[in-house]
Parts: C-alpha cells; structure tokens; sequence
C-alpha cells in the first residue's frame, strides 16, 4: 500500500463537524458554477463527503473513485441507506482513472494530490477526462505546520498548485484559504 494514503480505519475523520465547519461542502460546490446536469467525477470519494452533496445537486451521474475497496464498502452502504440513485462508484487510482476520455463535465479532488507522486500524473487524469470546459475543484494541505495531516513533504502549496496547473494548460479560475491549513482551487480544462 502507498504510505501516502490515508488509512481507510480512521474514515471517521473524514467526515466530522469540526471538518464541515473548516470546509463546509456545500459552499466548495458552489464554487464550480454547477447547473443542475453535470456527470460529476469524485475522486478520493472516501466515503462520500463530497459524493452524496454533488448527487443532490445534478441530474447527471456522480462517479466515486477511490483506490480502497473499504472506502467503497462504506460509501455503498451509505447509498444504500439514503437510497441515492445516479452515484456509479468506480475503485481505481488517481494516477490511472478507469474512464475514458471527456467524460464528465466537473471533477472534485479533495486532499487527494497530496497522496499522488508526482501530482502532475494525478492532475494529467483529471484534464484527460474532463470534457473541454470542463471545471474541477481542488482541495489541499496548504504547506505549513499544523498539528495533523500529512508531512509538509507531501503538501503542495497553493502558489505551487496554481502553478502547476498553469503550466499544464489549465485556466485557474480561483484560488482560496478555507482556514490556515486547506485551500480551494477551480480550474478549467
């Protein structure tokens, strides 16, 4: 297993009221402009934070992707429990997405880059399979001691990330702190 990944028995922490308050998932979405009937790419879905809100607010298919098969265990049960329809969940890396090419309108990647070395190879999936002016919203570790998550060797800044992502051809349409330690990016394909 990649050292970088998170531990699917600490599944608690993902989804919490001291998170939501930090990176309430609601206004993230909102920073995507979504207009009712996107198919959604989640990738990370862990166990749905982002998943089930992205499904109440599309039409559309919302793909979970996530490389841990008990990630998937629990966002299956969960869906089971809320009865969600039009959420397809795919077990796969960031780094080598199970979809072809152009195939969903939006793409949420949250604390997921972090785990991926290099990022380019993460974001290079992403870009291949958003279709042409298609958004995606990026969630990370702002690089700066705090006293939990992943080791500042892991972290991307976002002055780093925007790079990046110009770099590669994207159009960085936002870029924000959520508190000291996590930030957004929207960008465009």
């Amino acid at each position: 297993m990649n050292e970088k990944r998170f531990d699917p028995a600490r599944i608690a922490k993902l989804d919490n009221p001291e998170r939501r308050k930090n990176l309430p998932p609601e206004q993230l979405l909102d920073l995507l402009g979504l207009t009712g009937s996107e198919d959604i790419l989640d990738v990370g879905a862990g166990g749905g934070y982002f998943t089930f809100p992205a499904a109440e607010r599309t039409s559309g298919i919302v793909y979970a992707l996530d490389a841990q098969s008990a990630m998937l265990e629990y966002l299956k049960s969960r869906m089971e429990e809320q009865k969600t329809g039009h959420i397809e969940i795919i077990q796969g890396e960031a780094e080598q997405i199970p979809m072809e090419d152009g195939k969903v309108d939006a793409v949420i990647c949250s604390m997921v880059l972090h785990e991926v070395d290099p990022p380019e190879q993460g974001l290079r999936e992403i870009q291949r399979v958003l279709k042409k002016g298609g958004k995606a919203l990026c969630i990370e570790w702002e690089r700066m001691q705090t006293e939990s998550g992943p080791p500042q060797n892991h972290r991307i800044s976002s002055g780093e990330m925007t790079s990046i992502l110009e770099e590669m051809g994207f159009k960085v349409l936002s870029r924000q702190p959520w508190t000291e330690a996590f930030y957004s990016v929207v960008f465009e394909k």
